[in-house]
């Protein structure tokens, strides 16, 4: 990722549709227009949503949520409207990893429009945000890449630093690398009252941690041939990482049921000691009303697997527009007010990355007085140096989800890792057969 700078500013606009210039100011008027809308949900989420009676006073027009699920249960519900020719509501909650599975029902954004307002985004998420030349949602500030949190008062305690050197030779200190992650979450686990660490254990969620895992080790996903390669020593090594903390009990037994709600909670309980999550979490940890741990939070980039190279699984929210609503502009007109410069000052001031570049800007100069917050800003902005995005597939999300069993039953020692691999390979070789990518 490079340095998210050099800001546009949005000043007066002019909303397109179907070819026809419509001179008018975001976020325009459109009397008696109901908007129907599906959103993901999730406590990181909600702040946002609550600028929709701003939007709908503004406009004259309504919307109806009629969805708010987490992604996955959304994207389920999605592919139903999709198979039963059910597509009637106009915006819907994306991302980047699922956008590639959905390349004909949603619109063109940049038709809809002005080129000042797509200029004003960081450049490398409007193109991530871009299938086949069309720009199929506009980026929320939730740019997603995960960096590592921890419990500073466990790296304070000296008998704790005399132990772990004694057991481990090395001295104790944030980790850097995964194998120390590893070390730290056996010595620091009591279970079960208190863990080392965590990790989401059904659906993309573990797949994607495996992915980026498997990437830290030094293999692949797929080959050059888009062929399934993570069946490797590779990929063995990264899947073990998983089995042993397993094994060692320095996880919580529910983890392979864990999402990332669980996560945050899990660590906001205070039993958790370091943990691998996103930036929508930051404020939430350190929030004594909704955290045990606040006050008491340390982060850092996240640690680098044996190939040297750092885990980076990354990706964003936005919002789409289909190519079914009966009213593109009122669509475009909310999609562009959830995801502009005021609302990402919003998200981004719980913790969430902002994926306009002025608002980075802003961000930046609000953390000079906020130790903490200063502290998560660096921490993310190393970490965005080392994201890279999920294969660039369409079958991502039914790979994953005909991967993520495998996975979990190599984490709960019912097949070996290597066995587990070889049967997850071969499930996702007939899914790319089956969509004719092989």
């Amino acid at each position: 990722m490079t340095r998210f700078l050099a800001g546009v500013a949005a000043g007066a606009v002019i909303c397109a549709w179907a070819g026809a210039a419509l001179a008018a100011d975001l976020p325009g008027k459109f009397e008696g227009v109901t908007v129907d809308a599906k959103l993901i949900g999730g406590q990181q989420y909600e702040a946002l949503y609550a600028r929709i009676a701003e939007w709908e006073k503004a406009t004259g027009a309504k919307v109806n949520v009629l969805s708010k699920k987490n992604h996955f249960e959304l994207d389920k519900e999605i592919k139903s409207d999709i198979a039963t020719g059910n597509i009637t509501w106009c915006v819907g909650s994306n991302h980047s990893s699922f956008a590639p599975q959905y390349p004909d029902i949603y619109t063109d954004l940049s038709a809809l429009l002005p080129k000042e307002e797509i200029g004003a985004f960081v450049p490398a998420n409007i193109a991530s945000s871009t299938l086949d030349g069309k720009l199929v949602m506009l980026p929320r500030a939730q740019f997603d890449v995960s960096a590592l949190y921890y419990q500073k008062s466990l790296y304070e305690d000296d008998a704790k630093k005399a132990a772990f050197k004694e057991k481990y030779g090395y001295d104790l200190a944030p980790p850097d690398t995964w194998q120390q992650v590893a070390d730290q979450a056996v010595f620091f686990a009591n279970p079960p009252d208190f863990y080392g660490t965590q990790y989401a254990g059904k659906e993309e969620a573990i797949n994607g941690r495996f992915y980026e895992m498997l990437v830290a080790e030094g293999g692949d996903y797929l080959d050059a041939d888009g062929k399934p390669a993570f069946n490797s020593e590779a990929g063995v090594r990264a899947l073990d990482w998983f089995v042993n903390l397993y094994k060692a009990k320095a996880v919580p037994v529910g983890t392979t049921n864990y999402l990332w709600d669980d996560l945050g909670q899990g660590f906001a309980s205070g039993t958790i000691a370091v943990n691998l999550d996103w930036p929508g979490w930051a404020s939430f940890f350190n929030d004594p009303k909704s955290s045990k741990v606040a006050g008491n939070v340390g982060v850092k980039v996240q640690p680098a697997g044996s190939s040297g190279k750092r885990t980076g699984w990354s990706g964003h929210h936005g919002f789409s527009v289909t190519e079914s609503c009966a009213n593109k502009e009122a669509a475009a007109s909310l999609v562009w007010f959830l995801t502009n410069e005021d609302s990402q000052k919003l998200e981004s001031s719980a913790g969430p990355l902002p994926t306009r570049t002025a608002v980075w800007d802003y961000n930046i100069q609000q953390a000079e007085s906020d130790a903490y917050r200063k502290e998560v800003l660096i921490a993310f902005q190393e970490a965005a140096k080392h994201a890279f995005a999920v294969p660039q597939t369409p079958a991502w999300i039914e790979i994953s989800n005909a991967v993520y069993p495998e996975l979990q039953a190599a984490i709960l020692g019912d097949k070996t890792s290597k066995e587990a691999l070889d049967a997850a390979a071969e499930k996702a070789t007939q899914i790319l057969e089956d969509a004719g990518a092989l």
